[in-house]
């Protein structure tokens, strides 16, 4: 805002105060004329009075405005008070400390600054007098601590997609393995069956052959073996890696759970937050058994 420097929301609160101050203000002035107003209609009925009888007079009146302007400038303070706790009162719930400065109060140019910025926004009687209804303090957003955890809350989820995918992808590839693996002891099975019940042949030539053949699918089996081997062992190497990053995901979620819990204790936000926690703790929990099932026999 041009005039006071502040934001639009907080210039509308700052109207609405404006606003509710220029009513009560105007029931006293109000309150005020009717003090005069009943003493001339009291009072004022003689075409003379004396001194000492206007002196009396004056004096009368003296003790009533007296005491209206005190009770609108205590009033006028205790409602400031009130303002001020409403706004305490939220900056506690977030651990945050407000800080005034007394001496602004009496700054003549921010005075004037304020005296037109309220005539500019009051301009017809009809705008002053216009009721509007207050809103509730709306909470400051989140920040600090509260504003990590849930930062770190977003990239536990996507670590755990992609954990995910890993998992389904190591899982593929040890299934095709295995299946691999199965095809060639039984083709190795049969060949040994054949190779047990073939009749020695007269021809050197397909004796040869045959020799060879069974080398070489005995090559490829154990070529096949060993990069399955290879792989279940790399597979295992990154489970144990992955495994300690998990790990070390939770120590760094218990160390920011405790945080939280010492900042935002018997709060909402505190709750919410341990809920959130407790479920991602269990996603975790429940991705560690899966992945315990390829670790290594002893």
């Amino acid at each position: 805002m041009a005039e006071l420097g502040l934001n639009e929301h907080h210039q509308n609160e700052v109207i609405n105060y404006m606003r509710f101050a220029r009513s009560k203000r105007g029931l006293r002035l109000k309150t005020v004329d009717s003090c005069f107003q009943d003493l001339k209609d009291s009072r004022l009925v003689d075409e003379t009075f004396t001194v000492d009888e206007v002196t009396e007079m004056l004096d009368g009146l003296q003790v009533v405005v007296h005491g209206e302007v005190e009770s609108e400038l205590i009033n006028t303070t205790h409602t400031n008070v009130l303002l001020l706790r409403q706004l305490f009162f939220q900056a506690e719930k977030w651990h945050l400390k407000l800080q005034t400065d007394i001496s602004e109060l009496e700054n003549r140019e921010l005075l004037e600054q304020v005296a037109e910025f309220e005539k500019s926004e009051f301009k017809s009687s009809n705008k002053a007098n216009t009721e509007s209804i207050k809103p509730k303090l709306a909470p400051l957003n989140e920040g600090g601590s509260a504003e990590l955890l849930n930062k770190e809350i977003s990239r536990l989820n996507e670590e755990n997609e992609k954990l995910k995918a890993r998992l389904k992808t190591i899982e593929t590839q040890a299934t095709s393995a295995l299946d691999e693996k199965v095809k060639l002891e039984r083709t190795l099975k049969e060949l040994q069956k054949i190779q047990g019940d073939y009749k020695v042949p007269h021809n050197t030539q397909e004796i040869n052959n045959l020799e060879k053949t069974v080398a070489a699918l005995k090559s490829d089996f154990e070529r096949t073996l060993n990069d399955s081997t290879a792989n279940k062992k790399s597979l295992e190497e990154d489970l144990v890696s992955t495994k300690h990053n998990l790990l070390k995901v939770q120590e760094q979620l218990d160390m920011a759970e405790k945080e939280l819990e010492r900042k935002f204790q018997q709060t909402a936000a505190y709750r919410n937050m341990k809920d959130i926690l407790t479920k991602k703790n269990d996603q975790i929990k429940d991705l560690r058994k899966q992945l315990l099932k390829y670790e290594p026999e002893d």
